[in-house]
């Protein structure tokens, strides 16, 4: 296929290619992935300025996402891409294999430090979803930044760089920047932008100062690209639906027992944010019919398997891309869906990405986590079901973008089963107004405590 970049795909190119450092904050759909193999094959090959590049990826993108992207366009079939995963032997033959793109998952950043020290082999890093390196503690951000002096040129690639917040931000400029724009340390950055509250010595929060969103976005402006998918291109309709579960009797008296009884066992004075997510997801569980305990899975409802179950036979055979939060979800779907003659995936590797695209699945099931980044889906269908939710904002972004993006034929429709008078209402509510996760989190179970304590 013949690539003709779009105006601002060009101007996103020649950022690459010009720049020491950039930050393309895209939107989903609007072709990161194109874009930045055009710059690398431009640097490469043209220009003479690169020798190798590294890719660093979420694993799922790492392992289709790349080379198929490098092949569907004609100027692009001559990159040698090597993948550096799988078992220690299989990423030592990888990095050993003549290649101009590398591309390795994130978690294996480590270990690629650790087995070239100082003879660090790639003059070019690109960090597909720069986000995943907003933990300033996290041991691949840390060891990434040991190699930045050996590296010329670095691309960070994301649509969601700040989805809980300002703070998220400073690592992913020090990357690309190493402390020249938001400080040297996160300490500084913190001083600088937010006031800190330790809520009487219980737990710590930092809220942004007045004007600091401008103060930073002026800050970084030269060195970071930002751009929203609805200016730039056509995308499908989408229809957002919120379908009520009523819990049963029996089901609603457990699920208040023991919200009751787990928060009057919590001074309100002493609740912290481990607290707050433990209790959350416990809450969250019971919402899906089903909690861990001590001795496994104890079996609490059916209410939303049976609305599932209306959903599915409305669907009329419609492909539909599932998303559930616990593996007990997932195992009573897949009993559920057992008695019908419906075709059934799993979403583990490419093979179920092409027949879910190529229509040969009805029911694909798929975690958040590992459907979140870079995964074409939008050949396959066009309902989205959220069977369980969660409190990130950037996985539900993602996840929904997976059929939400250019190349969907198809009006969307993304279906959110909902218990009525619970957790999943807060968690909805916070997805909707896009919300900090733990402050959210945490005012909304004071409030409940409030109330209960009255």
């Amino acid at each position: 296929m013949k690539f003709v970049p779009h105006a601002y795909q060009s101007y996103c190119i020649e950022r690459i290619v010009n720049d020491p450092a950039v930050g393309l904050f895209l939107d989903m759909g609007l072709g990161k992935t194109a874009i930045t193999l055009t710059a690398v094959n431009d640097l490469k090959f043209n220009r003479l300025e690169i020798q190798r590049c590294l890719v660093i990826a979420p694993k799922k993108v790492a392992e289709a996402t790349w080379d198929t992207e490098a092949y569907k366009w004609d100027h692009l079939r001559h990159l040698r891409i090597s993948k550096i995963l799988g078992t220690e032997t299989k990423r030592i033959r990888a990095v050993n294999t003549p290649a101009d793109v590398y591309v390795i998952n994130r978690e294996n950043i480590p270990w690629l430090v650790d087995h070239y020290r100082n003879d660090w082999k790639f003059d070019m890093v690109v960090v597909d979803e720069l986000s995943s390196f907003k933990n300033c503690k996290a041991k691949r951000f840390k060891c990434l930044t040991w190699v930045l002096p050996h590296i010329k040129k670095i691309v960070g690639l994301t649509g969601t760089p700040a989805p809980n917040g300002l703070m998220d931000l400073w690592s992913q400029i020090y990357l690309l920047d190493r402390g020249k724009r938001l400080g040297k340390s996160i300490t500084a950055y913190r001083l600088a932008y937010f006031t800190q509250n330790t809520h009487g010595g219980n737990f710590t929060t930092y809220e942004e100062m007045s004007g600091a969103a401008g103060a930073i976005r002026e800050r970084i402006s030269d060195i970071c690209v930002s751009m929203r998918a609805e200016d730039y291109i056509q995308l499908p309709d989408r229809t957002d639906v919120t379908v009520p579960v009523v819990l049963d009797a029996r089901a609603r008296k457990m699920y208040d027992r023991f919200e009751r009884e787990m928060f009057l066992q919590i001074d309100e004075d002493t609740l912290d944010a481990a607290t707050a997510a433990v209790l959350s997801n416990k809450l969250l569980q019971m919402c899906n019919g089903a909690v861990y305990s001590d001795e496994g899975v104890a079996q609490i409802h059916d209410c939303k398997l049976d609305a599932f179950t209306e959903l599915v036979e409305a669907a009329q055979g419609q492909p539909m891309l599932v998303f559930y939060s616990f593996r007990h979800d997932l195992d009573r779907l897949k009993k559920l869906l057992s008695k019908t003659k419906l075709k059934i995936g799993e979403l583990k590797s490419e093979d179920d990405i092409r027949l879910w695209n190529e229509g040969k699945i009805n029911i694909l099931f798929a975690h958040p986590a590992s459907a979140a980044y870079g995964l074409n889906l939008q050949a396959g269908g066009s309902h989205i079901v959220w069977f369980g939710l969660n409190w990130s904002l950037e996985l539900y972004q993602q996840a929904n973008a997976r059929l939400y993006r250019q190349g969907q034929k198809n009006k969307v429709i993304i279906h959110h089963l909902v218990v009525e008078n619970s957790m999943d209402e807060i968690v909805m509510d916070a997805l909707k107004g896009k919300e900090s996760t733990q402050n959210t989190l945490l005012e909304s179970l004071k409030a409940k405590i409030k109330n209960l304590k009255k």
